[in-house]
Formats: C-alpha cells, sequence, structure tokens
C-alpha cells in the first residue's frame, strides 16, 4: 500500500483580516519549521489570501481557499474563479463544506461543477461529505456518504483526481464540542475509502488521502491520526489559534 503523507488543513472560516493572518503566520511558522513529514494547509477568507500568500512565502506550508465557483470568469458577482485563486498563491481549494451546503445552497451537482472547475485549473481539491446528526440517527450515514461522494465526482476518471483530498466531517460534530470517537471516524473513513475502490480503483483507493473533520482538537488529534484510514485533519476553531494548531500539527 503507498505511503500517504498527513495532511492537516486549517479552515479559517470567517475570520481574520489580512493583517491579522499576516502576524499568524509569523508566529505560526516557526512553530512547525521541522515538521517536514506532514503536509500543512491553511485556507484564510478570500481578503486575506494575497497577504497571507505573502507571508508563506518561502515555507512549506500551502494555501488553500474556502471556496470557488466554476466558471473562469463573467457576471458572476460576489464570486471568486480559480484562476483568481490560483494567481493569488493557493494551491488548495475546500469545496462542499458543510457550512456551505446548509447556509448556501450547495447542491451535489454544484459540487460537482466546482471540483472539475478546480482541477483543471490545477488546485488541489479537498472534498467535504458527511452526515447530519438526524441522518447517523437514522442509520443513514453511508447511504448519505456514497450519494456524496458518488455525485461529487460524478464523471470522472481515476487519471483526473490524482490531485483529489476527501474530508469526512460528521456535520454533528463541526463547531458542538462534539467529536466523532475514532472508531466511529474510522468506519467512515474505511467505507469511501472502499466507495471509491469500487467507483475507480483499489490503487486510486489506497493512495487517497482522506481527512477528519469535526471539532479537531490538541487533545484528540493524536487518537485520530492513529486509525489506519485517518491521514489528517481539516481543523476549524482550534487552527484560529497559532499555539493550538501547531500542536495539532505537530501531534
Amino acid at each position: 500500500m503507498p505511503m500517504r503523507r498527513a495532511l492537516i488543513a486549517g479552515n479559517w472560516k470567517m475570520f481574520k483580516t489580512g493583517a491579522e493572518a499576516v502576524d499568524y503566520v509569523r508566529d505560526f511558522l516557526p512553530r512547525v519549521a521541522h515538521a517536514a513529514d506532514r503536509e500543512i494547509m491553511i485556507a484564510p477568507a478570500f481578503t486575506a489570501l494575497e497577504k497571507t500568500a505573502e507571508a508563506l512565502a518561502g515555507s512549506s506550508v500551502a494555501l488553500g481557499a474556502q471556496n470557488l465557483f466554476w466558471e473562469a470568469e463573467g457576471a458572476f458577482t460576489g464570486e471568486v474563479s480559480p484562476k483568481m485563486l490560483a494567481a493569488a498563491g493557493c494551491r488548495y481549494v475546500i469545496i462542499g463544506h458543510s457550512e456551505r451546503r446548509q447556509h448556501f445552497g450547495e447542491t451535489n451537482e454544484s459540487v460537482n461543477r466546482r471540483v472539475r472547475a478546480a482541477l483543471q485549473a490545477g488546485l488541489k481539491v479537498v472534498l467535504c461529505v458527511g452526515e447530519t446528526e438526524r441522518e447517523r440517527s437514522a442509520g443513514e450515514t453511508f447511504s448519505v456518504l456514497d450519494k456524496q461522494v458518488r455525485k461529487g465526482l460524478k464523471s470522472f476518471v481515476a487519471s483526473e483526481l490524482d490531485e483529489l483530498v476527501i474530508a469526512y466531517e460528521p456535520v454533528w460534530a463541526i463547531g458542538t464540542g462534539k467529536t466523532a470517537t475514532r472508531e466511529q471516524a474510522e468506519e467512515a473513513h474505511a467505507f469511501i475509502r472502499t466507495l471509491i475502490a469500487n467507483l475507480f480503483s483499489a490503487g486510486m483507493a489506497a493512495g487517497l488521502r482522506i481527512l477528519y473533520g469535526g471539532s479537531v482538537k490538541p487533545e484528540n488529534i493524536a487518537e485520530l491520526m492513529a486509525m489506519p484510514d485517518i491521514d489528517g485533519a481539516l481543523v476549524g476553531g482550534a487552527s484560529l489559534n497559532p499555539e493550538a494548531f501547531a500542536r495539532i500539527v505537530l501531534y
């Protein structure tokens, strides 16, 4: 089985101005300077991308964005294109986060269009999937994940997905303080990996990085990362503090 290099990603959501992002990076980079065996990504708000890119220059920490629109340009007020993100210094983009699905009406179909546009622009994609508390209580976790992955990656072939990362984020564990047990997380990750093997190939599934997202903290990262199918974390609130996020990175 190929070695999968861990990816620890920080999603800052709607926090931090450009100046605040620069201060964060100056504090954070020395703390993770020797974390050569894992990849680190931070995703600020759009308005802070260019200043963050400048602050990260020369480091191994990658810049990501929190969303994009699928058209290259046009009359789409308020949207940001893949080309714009690449020009701002982004290497990654988060697509399909539960908050985008819940608050802004994103669907599996629109997620699919965003994934394709991002990959065609040379960006690496973190595709988010996960069930709500009601869906888990109803025993629908696997059917929800199956639908989100199938529709999110519809019409792709394996060779187009070399730069894909999937993040499993149980919606009931995002910003709630609740965290899936490592057994619950591993079960979902193993299901996703098997699904990818069935949809594409065993080789792609073996090399695919699947992150866990949902109230990840310094106190629980090590036990999550000990599971065989968990390849990293998509961190929300705890990534806003450079000391706490560095502890997560250095688990």
